[in-house]
């Protein structure tokens, strides 16, 4: 059923894309194998790329020929240069993207790379020989042969979700986690440990009121990430970001959730982005504050 590949790549998501289409764009057979076909290169979080550092390391992903640029560039809805307020070395890249475009465009410039083949299934363990990796077992029990592994599992591998008091297994929301190759690695002399990461609360925009909100309108002239001529949409068809903020009454009734909140009470063991802080963290660690920035952001057209 299934042919040897120079190169499997287990999990779909940026890092898994990327790394499919620079091995296929360099002659070797690919398969991508992913949990689910129709989430290739979900953007789980904020659907928004680049920003301080991340945007230099989209643009150098597109010099050596990546592909993250060019989809960021075809699917955004907002484009700003930040930080040009000071030298050039600073200029940080960043765009509000379509969800569901930038999804579908990666999908579409995967599907047209030559040497890159599909399949949907979890990879459940790898298969090691004198102590090289070989293959795969996914859970439907085929033995996929490849002179090499990749893993970009991203959060999927032994996933917990923590919403409130609740706890369940997954990657992200209505997706299962990925099990057996957590176990594998450390039976080989891996060693395991667990990261944090927030993901902000989706909000209705019929349900907010934009009239009291700080408009974050895109640049003029809309540069992109990729160095190759993108079309992009026009700069005055931008669509606005907007900057809130919380205030005192809004602290008093997160407050009264903190007692719920699995960070605050210990059920959340893994370590999280030191800049990254949600807002219970800031209503705590900065108590002297009165009010704490909110961004609100589109999530596509």
């Amino acid at each position: 059923m299934f042919e040897n590949y120079d190169l499997i790549v287990a999990g779909a998501g940026h890092a898994g894309c990327e790394a499919a289409a620079a091995a296929a764009n360099l002659g070797s057979k690919v398969l991508l194998i992913t949990m689910n076909l129709n989430t290739i290169a979900q953007m789980s979080c904020n659907p928004a790329m680049g920003g301080i550092a991340k945007g230099q390391i989209v643009r150098e992903i597109d010099a050596i020929s990546g592909y993250s640029g060019i989809v960021s560039d075809k699917s955004l809805i907002q484009f700003r240069m930040l930080n040009k307020s000071k030298g050039p070395a600073m200029w940080s890249p960043r765009t509000q993207n379509d969800r569901m475009l930038f999804s579908l465009t990666w999908r579409e410039m995967l599907e047209n790379t030559p040497n890159v083949d599909f399949y949907q299934d979890m990879v459940q363990s790898i298969i090691i020989k004198n102590g090289q990796a070989v293959g795969v077992k996914t859970n439907l029990g085929h033995e996929i042969k490849a002179k090499s592994v990749i893993i970009t599992s991203g959060t999927f591998l032994n996933g917990i979700i923590h919403i409130g008091e609740k706890q369940f297994g997954g990657g992200r929301v209505a997706e299962k986690a990925a099990t057996g190759i957590t176990e594998q690695l450390v039976a080989n002399g891996f060693e395991s440990s667990r990261l944090k990461t927030g993901t902000p609360p989706r909000v209705d925009a019929r349900s907010l009121d934009y009239s009291k909100m700080e408009i974050q309108a895109g640049d003029e002239e809309i540069v992109g990430f990729s160095y190759l001529n993108i079309e992009k949409i026009n700069p005055e068809d931008q669509l606005p970001c907007h900057i809130t903020f919380t205030n005192e009454l809004t602290h008093e009734i997160l407050k009264t959730g903190f007692d719920k909140s699995p960070m605050y009470t210990g059920r959340i063991e893994g370590v999280g982005p030191r800049y990254c802080p949600s807002i219970e963290d800031k209503i705590n660690r900065f108590a002297d504050r009165d009010r704490h920035q909110i961004f609100v952001e589109p999530e596509g057209i």
